[in-house]
């Protein structure tokens, strides 16, 4: 079973996110900034990492450059959230995508569109089987 770490502030965005993703049959951790998701990914095998962008301790940029700088989480992937601040959301999400995330999502986030994104990029995209008449 594959295992995902959210990364959010908000804890009812992040337990909506958790709830999403164990309905859907994954593994879930979960962090409230990026400090305390260096130190869940330093003792469990994450797959994907699910991160807001603006956060207090430790904001998503800098955990995107901190898991890609480590030999031992390079290679996971990453989707980077963002509600924006004072700029527009897709700008922290550029610069998100050119540290090293491989999806980005603007807030409030389609669950669904979110959910697909995760089976596809860890290769458990669930095809629907097709009816004929």
């Amino acid at each position: 079973m594959q295992r995902i770490l959210i990364v959010e502030d908000d804890s009812q965005v992040r337990s909506m996110l958790c709830r999403t993703f164990k309905y859907e049959g994954f593994i879930v951790e979960e962090a409230e900034n990026g400090r305390v998701a260096l130190e869940v990914c330093a003792r469990l095998p994450v797959d994907i990492v699910i991160t807001d962008i603006f956060m207090p301790e430790k904001a998503g940029l800098r955990l995107i450059q901190d898991l890609r700088a480590q030999p031992d989480t390079a290679s996971i992937k990453i989707i980077a959230i963002s509600g924006g601040s004072a700029l527009a959301p897709q700008n922290y999400l550029d610069v998100a995508r050119k540290f090293g995330a491989v999806r980005t999502f603007s807030k409030p986030v389609d669950r669904t569109e979110l959910v697909n994104a995760v089976r596809e990029l860890l290769g458990t995209v669930q095809v629907e089987a097709s009816q004929e008449a």
